[in-house]
């Protein structure tokens, strides 16, 4: 398929493009070409492409097998730069021009209860970065991650879009009426927009980066 039918017809897609660094005004070409031009492993780009669009999709282990899986850790740092960079902090500004217009109380309220939510996500994703992906790095040049294993990250692995949840319980339900509702049902919008799409991202987290390190523990312990 060309890539601009692919995007068409699931627009979510639209955020995983930067994450590639593709850059839009791909014109006609198709989905390989597109990967071809950019360096990009086709089955690795089709395999989150499938978990943007289809519910419940599980890549087999045939299917990682088949997938050129170094780019899994990149995607998923560049993820997060998206996430830190430029959806937190628009939800942040967002948020600030309306609790400024609030009663001091309830806008020091929400500006904690964002601040909180902020550091977690922060906490997160360094935990990640600074244990788990030099440990997959390290398990792909063949060492034995003795000190690790993923399923400590499994255990341990929270969903970070919960909390936003609460927040937009609280814009909905408990700010007066009359407090800047434009703006407000703007920031509902990127809310639920922002908590859909760190769900895929701990989606990939589970169905793609779990079962790929599992099959990397059983291959390395087997050297």
């Amino acid at each position: 398929m060309k890539l601009a039918d692919v995007v068409v017809a699931n627009y979510n897609l639209v955020l995983i493009l930067q994450r590639f660094n593709i850059e839009l005004g791909f014109g006609e070409k198709t989905v390989a070409e597109i990967c071809k031009q950019y360096g990009i492993d086709t089955n690795f780009f089709l395999l989150i492409c499938n978990v943007y669009t289809t519910a419940n999709y599980l890549p087999t282990k045939e299917e990682l097998a088949n997938t050129q899986m170094d780019m899994l850790v990149p995607y998923l740092v560049a993820s997060h730069v998206y996430y830190l960079q430029e959806r937190i902090p628009h939800l942040e500004n967002h948020l600030n021009r309306i609790a400024d217009a609030c009663k001091p109380t309830q806008g020091e309220t929400l500006r904690k209860f964002f601040h909180e939510y902020k550091g977690e996500v922060e906490k997160h994703f360094q935990y990640e970065e600074n244990t788990v992906f030099p440990y997959i790095t390290d398990l792909c040049k063949g060492g034995k991650g003795q000190r690790y294993s993923i399923n400590q990250f499994e255990e341990n692995h929270s969903n970070i879009e919960d909390k936003l949840g609460d927040l937009t319980n609280i814009i909905l339900k408990y700010l007066p009426g009359d407090i800047m509702p434009n703006e407000r049902r703007g920031l509902v919008f990127d809310i639920f927009q922002l908590s859909s799409d760190l769900n895929t991202h701990s989606l990939i987290e589970e169905k793609i980066l779990i079962p790929y390190v599992e099959t990397l523990e059983e291959k390395n312990v087997r050297r």
